[in-house]
């Protein structure tokens, strides 16, 4: 019954996003209730090339070369849909006021999905928006993140046999490797935790044949939106000159950009609150060993390392699993930078924004590899979404019937901001690739 509404309201929503790319895209978004406050509940999904793993201590593809969910996307969009059809029924039950839409928020991964969502205004009307991330401890998720740009610079030259006649010839590659010196000389005068990484995709086919064509493909990450729009022109800057230097032209093929993610403190109390309540997972002795063999697949400084970054011990935690909530992690407190991006960031511009995260894997294990994928797909994957899930229903709840704590957030959010309305990163005429 709740599904079936979901998708009759779903079925009405989803025709604005089909321009969000030019053509049909798999984002959506699902509504249920009449009125205000509206509350938003994320659900992303994605998957992560080579990462195809069985649940096993050991690695083993399901299909070799295959994708896999080593970021638990199979765990983060199901548990915010069980958010939402829980809250449904709730309001219903009881005759709660107001509006709860479900996003189904695709391309997590490259930084696409709620990017465009974003700048199709889907989020615009929203007083609060609630998340969370599959991870190693349960906990609310209150440092920042970088803000991103990714994008190709496709450098055009003239090929020519490169012995015989290398005077007829203008090397895109010589184009692509003088920017990246250009760069690697930038990194002296940018803000020391800002990064820039990069991949040459096409460099050429034979040493005798002086490149036509040639390729680089950049990431640069800042804690602030604005850090990265002024390092972004600087590259721009040497790619131009390296263009003029080696006669050559280049174009550049914008991917994505995203913001920081701008935690808010009024709702975090909330959802700390909640998660104390519920309680982290409980894991039977299992779980615990699978976890433990999985464990033992690491480098020997892995957990060390994670203990150290998190400035707990491994009794504060819990090891293997984490059954206990806490919420003295220092790299998740208010004032850190998590050195990746997400595209949550976005949404945190644009309303009031809380994310949780709750133990579905290992502690020492990282996301990204196929020991998360292996816990991921496991019972220990599940438990942790179902917390997850309880916490997100309870703490869009409170929103929706606390205005108190509804108006606090805001007014954080106001201040954090200073007033300024979201602008997209994206350039005007970008579109996504899929």
């Amino acid at each position: 019954m709740h599904r079936r509404r979901l998708q009759t309201n779903l079925k009405e929503q989803v025709s604005p996003l089909r321009e969000i790319s030019g053509r049909c895209t798999p984002a959506f978004v699902a509504s249920w209730g009449k009125g205000e406050p509206i509350i938003g509940i994320l659900g992303e999904f994605d998957a992560l090339p080579g990462l195809s793993q069985k649940v096993s201590a050991k690695k083993e593809a399901i299909e070799q070369g295959g994708p896999g969910h080593g970021c638990g996307h199979n765990l983060l969009g199901v548990g915010s849909l069980g958010a939402a059809l829980a809250l449904k029924q709730t309001m219903e039950k009881n005759g709660v006021k107001g509006t709860i839409r479900y996003y189904g928020c695709p391309a997590e991964e490259t930084l696409l999905g709620k990017v465009f969502m974003a700048r199709a205004g889907v989020f615009d009307d929203l007083d609060a928006a609630v998340s969370w991330h599959p991870m190693n401890a349960n906990t609310c998720w209150g440092t920042s993140s970088l803000a991103m740009n990714s994008f190709k610079l496709n450098f055009h030259g003239v090929s020519a046999h490169a012995a015989a006649s290398p005077e007829q010839a203008r090397s895109a590659l010589d184009g692509v490797v003088l920017t990246d010196v250009g760069v690697n000389y930038l990194r002296e005068h940018i803000p020391q935790e800002a990064r820039m990484h990069c991949v040459i995709t096409n460099g050429g086919m034979a040493p005798n044949v002086v490149p036509a064509e040639a390729q680089v493909w950049y990431f640069i990450r800042a804690p602030h939106r604005d850090q990265v729009e002024g390092i972004y022109a600087r590259v721009l800057d040497i790619a131009k000159g390296a263009a003029l230097m080696t006669g050559t032209t280049f174009d550049v093929d914008f991917l994505c950009g995203c913001y920081d993610y701008l935690s808010n403190d009024a709702i975090g109390k909330v959802v700390s609150a909640q998660l104390k309540k519920i309680g982290g997972p409980k894991f039977t002795e299992e779980e615990k060993t699978f976890a433990a063999q999985l464990q033992a697949t690491l480098p020997p400084t892995a957990v060390e390392v994670m203990l150290r970054g998190w400035g707990v011990s491994r009794e504060e935690v819990g090891d293997p699993l984490s059954e206990k909530v806490s919420d003295n992690l220092v790299s998740m407190n208010k004032g850190t930078i998590m050195p990746g991006s997400t595209d949550v960031g976005d949404v945190s511009y644009i309303t009031p924004t809380v994310q949780l995260t709750t133990c579905c894997l290992p502690l020492g294990v990282p996301t990204h590899s196929w020991q998360s994928t292996a816990s991921m797909g496991s019972t220990i994957g599940f438990k942790g979404m179902m917390v997850a899930a309880k916490v997100m229903a309870l703490t869009a709840l409170d929103l929706l019937t606390q205005p108190q704590d509804l108006a606090a957030a805001k007014e954080e959010f106001k201040k954090a901001t200073g007033g300024k309305k979201y602008i997209t990163p994206l350039p005007e005429g970008v579109v996504a690739h899929s």
